[in-house]
């Protein structure tokens, strides 16, 4: 059925709305950064981002500022499901999830992150090499006992918000503005890999990759959950992991030991 004109118009407003409210917001910011970054003196290769970075010199203000940032930033999911909230049940099929083969889903989940996880690191640590990174610090918050429990939800936070809106919900909608499948792909792919840009052009080239491939296996199988769970470990061990590795080989990464 096609869409008529006016409904058209607005769904595109609903969709500029989302995004401005988070990863569209982010895309931008990052793409500003990305320029910043290059006509800085410090070359690129030298210079360093911070996920996750202390945000109070006070231990409990920074697991409040920590918690409220999480919990705000799931904002834009919680209107995705509004908007495409459905009486009968499932009332999220439309996302993608109905609560069935939570065990499948979740199996599939594990085998994407081998299948991404080690391309990744791979091209991250070449990246380095060539300087089309800079060196990422995922866990740049102090050493407390909430540490690791936030930056699990951390990485909570982002598999959550961006699957929920780059593949349930934007699949979603632009097959109702009459998309194709790969204009879909594409296009949600892009986004994806714009607002990591403020890692710099190799992690376009990395996430377009992961979001091609995601995109066309949610296509494909309609299911939200196993990119859930592929994103939530990929950043867990990277969040959680990473300092590690990081201070085990500190010439590879980039990072001071």
């Amino acid at each position: 059925m096609t869409t008529p004109p006016a409904s058209r118009t607005r769904l595109w407003w609903e969709i500029a709305i989302v995004l401005a409210l988070g990863l569209g917001q982010s895309a931008i910011y990052a793409i500003v950064q990305l320029a910043y970054r290059l006509t800085d003196t410090t070359p690129l290769a030298d210079q360093t981002a911070t996920l996750n970075p202390s945000r109070s010199d006070r231990e409990v203000f920074d697991f409040i500022y920590q918690m409220l940032s999480i919990g705000f930033s799931l904002v834009p999911v919680v209107l995705v499901c509004f908007l495409l909230w459905q009486n009968s049940r499932p009332h999220l099929a439309r996302l993608g999830l109905d609560g069935t083969h939570v065990a499948r889903d979740t199996s599939r989940g594990i085998l994407l992150v081998l299948a991404i996880g080690v391309p990744g690191l791979a091209l991250y640590l070449a990246g380095r090499m060539l300087g089309w990174f800079v060196a990422v610090d995922p866990a740049g918050l102090d050493t407390h006992w909430w540490t690791v429990p936030i930056l699990l939800l951390s990485a909570a936070r982002a598999s959550i918000q961006e699957e929920f809106v780059v593949l349930g919900y934007l699949f979603a909608r632009l097959k109702d503005l009459g998309w194709g499948p790969w204009p879909i792909i594409i296009a949600t792919s892009v986004l994806r890999a714009s607002y990591h840009l403020y890692q710099g052009p190799g992690a376009f080239v990395g996430n377009l990759a992961m979001g091609l491939l995601f995109g066309w296996l949610f296509s494909r199988s309609g299911r939200l959950l196993p990119f859930l769970v592929a994103h939530f470990l990929i950043d867990a061990t990277v969040f959680v992991g990473y300092p590690w590795a990081a201070a085990t080989w500190p010439a590879a990464f980039g990072l001071p030991s």
